[in-house]
């Protein structure tokens, strides 16, 4: 008996449209059988066509036991589609995530060293751990996932990175335990790394800025000598959202701000380095009540790149109206 191939199932559903369900029906009749099978090219093969009719809305939750099985297997092939399986099919509820701490555990901690061994692996370990994490998952892979931090590879520092903001989603007290090591990461040699971090901090900080304020120096720096743009939004939000916890601030950011408007085509990085310039300057003012005397200047800066997206681009014109509606905060004549 030779099984279907997902390529067979796909050209199967496609040929079936007046009787699809019937089809995908018998497909899932064979798929239970086949992945009952002591091969493990069958087992994976059937859970990979299963995977596929998952995203078409069919349940796979009866195929979990099976999922960790071929999360298992040594073959780098078959532990790809057990891990996609698992991510797909896995939810808060399924019982049998428990199981897969010890491996999970074993994939981290192969990655060693600065070759290659291990560490495509450990990658499927982690994009699994950020789709299925549980607060108890969370507590026990927090260590191995705080270590691939410092991996000699870029590939395993980014991901663990991003992983470890799902793991504080679920075990909130991990953040007090590791977040000296994701400040580390702000220094990283690898831009994409830095970037990372950038991400989760910023992320972090959207509830409560306040406790990210010791960082601003480090932002701060990143902001003048950065030429990454979709990191440079980022910087650019967190320095904002810190202003009104720190207002001197404000003023030592109007000029970095400034250059980026005068100086960067990126639309989206436009926008925000005016939005933030908005937010800086009701807090602006010296001791002696008068505001610094590039002020004028910037404001009239921040005026023409709104009226620009107003005029220019039907696609930028909420942005520049709400824009507006920021700038006469500080500036209400402006528009006179």
């Amino acid at each position: 008996m030779f099984e279907k191939t997902l390529t067979d199932v796909v050209k199967g559903i496609r040929a079936s449209k007046r009787d699809t369900a019937l089809y995908i029906s018998q497909c899932i009749a064979e798929i239970k059988t086949e992945i009952n099978s002591s091969d493990m090219y069958v087992k994976a093969n059937a859970l990979q066509k299963l995977t596929f009719l998952q995203m078409m809305g069919y349940s796979m939750s009866w195929a979990s036991f099976a999922t960790i099985e071929v999360m298992s297997s040594p073959r780098f092939a078959h532990k790809r589609i057990g891990y996609l399986a698992a991510s797909q099919g896995f939810t808060q509820d399924t019982d049998v995530i428990l199981l897969t701490t010890n491996l999970l555990k074993k994939e981290l901690r192969g990655a060693i060293g600065g070759s290659m061994n291990g560490v495509y692996e450990a990658g499927l370990a982690i994009n699994c751990v950020s789709n299925i994490v549980t607060e108890e998952l969370a507590q026990d892979l927090l260590p191995e996932l705080t270590n691939l931090t410092q991996h000699p590879q870029p590939y395993l520092r980014k991901k663990a990175i991003l992983c470890l903001f799902k793991v504080f989603v679920k075990y909130p007290q991990g953040l007090r335990l590791t977040f000296a090591q994701i400040q580390n990461c702000l220094n990283d040699q690898n831009s994409a790394v830095v970037s990372c971090a950038v991400n989760v901090i910023t992320e972090l900080s959207d509830k409560n800025p306040r406790n990210y304020l010791h960082l601003a120096p480090a932002f701060f720096d990143l902001l003048t000598s950065s030429s990454n743009n979709w990191m440079l939004i980022k910087v650019v939000k967190l320095l904002g959202s810190l202003v009104p916890e720190e207002p001197r601030l404000a003023r030592k950011l109007l000029e970095p701000l400034a250059d980026i408007v005068r100086n960067t085509p990126a639309k989206s990085l436009l926008y925000e380095a005016v939005h933030a310039i908005t937010l800086c300057l009701p807090y602006c003012r010296k001791s002696d009540g008068s505001m610094p005397a590039s002020v004028p200047e910037i404001v009239a800066l921040c005026a023409q790149t709104l009226k620009e997206f107003v005029e220019k681009d039907q696609n930028l014109k909420y942005l520049g109206l709400v824009g507006f509606g920021s700038l006469m905060q500080s500036h209400p004549k402006v528009l006179s």
